[in-house]
């Protein structure tokens, strides 16, 4: 009987512990579930997959926080975005190349501005990235984005392609040497420099490259100020000059002009064209652009900087290329915010570095890139006397479009340098 009525009493007490769990069930609920949405542009799937594995170790971290990337073709990205931006379906964190975009960007209030969260507590989270970068995130005296990383360009080589027509990479330090191992490759019926026409804006790293060369510092200054006669000042010009000479000496794949940019990285990894003006972390992205999905072997691919020009005012050192970073659009989520302070913080970034993915912009970061080709970009940016960003971003969109179509008609032959100059000054006076 005891047995019986302990039987019945354990019965009870577990009835009653379903029935107030039920009860506690419906009086408090599980918390929401939040979900961060962040677009990015990016076609390698080995950084795609770093990217989750990221996303997926800060979810681990953080219960009830769900993070969802969407990964974009650059064109589709930049096509994409703006009607996003105007919607209630933006997402909460955005790739961004800074600059005259995103300046544009929060002048419509599409992101926020981050100023007053990068200096709380004594600027803590400003002081986690390097000056350069957040001074590239900085327009106007306002921090519109978060930095992710520094980046340039500069020249990829195919050493065996190069060794065949028996070009010294070593000695190419002028525009000058540059057109002669053109004509050397041309000779050597080997394809110089892979070209990406059909998206344009490969093409104005030529134009922009030089125009730095030329003027240095002070003739961006000057244009930027509408000094001096803006972006028609000597250095423009004959910047326009050498893309009409190089254009001349048809150093790029037939169909050029409708070549796409990912199409380029696989001519190039392909073996098919000896050079590329590219991204300083192209080693990888050559290789998965390839047909054998493995590229140009480490051993064989080489680099070299952006030539000088001879009586350019430039000190030799600048360099060009972008701060990029991730927006915060203006409906954004506290947890978004957490998300992307973590994400680009120092352990997220030395990942990154690691992985040969970028040159950090956390500070103390860059100690982990491993690639001696990422290496080598970096050691160059830390010797910059002058970090020109990728003018078809820094001088606001409608510029740059500008800027990117007139450099295609110039080297294509069907504009001459003083009219491409004046049109992209007309350009900038009506920004």
């Amino acid at each position: 009987m005891r047995y019986i009525i302990r039987a019945r009493l354990a019965r009870g007490v577990a009835l009653a512990c379903l029935v107030a769990g039920s009860l506690a069930g419906v009086s408090a609920p599980a918390a929401a579930e939040t979900k961060v949405r962040l677009m990015h542009v990016e076609a390698n799937p080995r950084y795609v997959a770093i990217w989750r594995n990221l996303a997926d170790t800060y979810q681990s971290q953080h219960p009830g926080t769900t993070v969802e990337l969407q990964f974009l073709e650059n064109e589709a990205f930049k096509a994409k975005l703006p009607t996003l931006l105007q919607s209630n379906d933006a997402p909460d964190l955005f790739y961004s190349w800074s600059g005259g975009v995103l300046k544009a960007q929060a002048e419509a209030g599409a992101v926020q501005d981050l100023t007053d969260a990068m200096q709380a507590d004594d600027g803590a989270w400003a002081k986690s990235f390097t000056p350069a970068a957040l001074n590239g995130a900085t327009i106007d005296g306002k921090t519109l984005c978060v930095p992710l990383k520094m980046s340039m360009t500069g020249f990829f080589y195919n050493k065996a392609l190069f060794a065949k027509a028996g070009v010294d990479a070593a000695s190419i330090k002028t525009w000058d040497d540059f057109m002669g191992a053109v004509k050397a490759l041309k000779t050597a019926g080997v394809t110089p420099i892979a070209g990406g026409g059909g998206d344009k804006w490969p093409l104005h790293f030529y134009w922009s490259y030089l125009a730095l060369r030329e003027g240095g510092q002070p003739a961006f200054a000057a244009a930027k100020a509408n000094e001096d006669g803006g972006f028609t000042a000597k250095p423009f010009v004959d910047a326009f000059v050498k893309v009409k000479e190089l254009g001349a000496a048809e150093p790029f794949q037939p169909g050029y002009l409708g070549t796409k940019w990912q199409d380029t990285l696989a001519l190039f990894g392909d073996g098919r064209a000896a050079m590329l003006l590219t991204f300083d972390d192209s080693a990888n992205r050559q290789a998965a652009a390839a047909t054998d999905g493995k590229g140009i072997a480490r051993d064989q691919l080489g680099i070299f900087p952006f030539p000088t020009v001879a009586g350019g005012q430039s000190k030799g050192d600048e360099t060009f290329g972008g701060v990029n970073c991730w927006a915060v659009s203006r409906n954004a989520s506290k947890e978004a915010m957490d998300f992307v302070r973590w994400f680009s913080g120092p352990e997220a970034q030395r990942t990154m570095a690691e992985n040969g993915m970028l040159i950090p912009a956390a500070a103390g970061a860059d100690a982990a890139l491993k690639d001696p080709i990422v290496q080598d970009f970096a050691a160059q940016l830390s010797r910059s006397s002058f970090h020109q960003l990728f003018l078809d971003q820094d001088l606001g969109p409608s510029v740059g479009r500008v800027v990117n179509d007139v450099t295609m008609e110039v080297v294509s032959g069907q504009m001459e340098p003083e009219a491409a100059a004046q049109e992209i000054q007309d350009a900038f006076e009506l920004e």
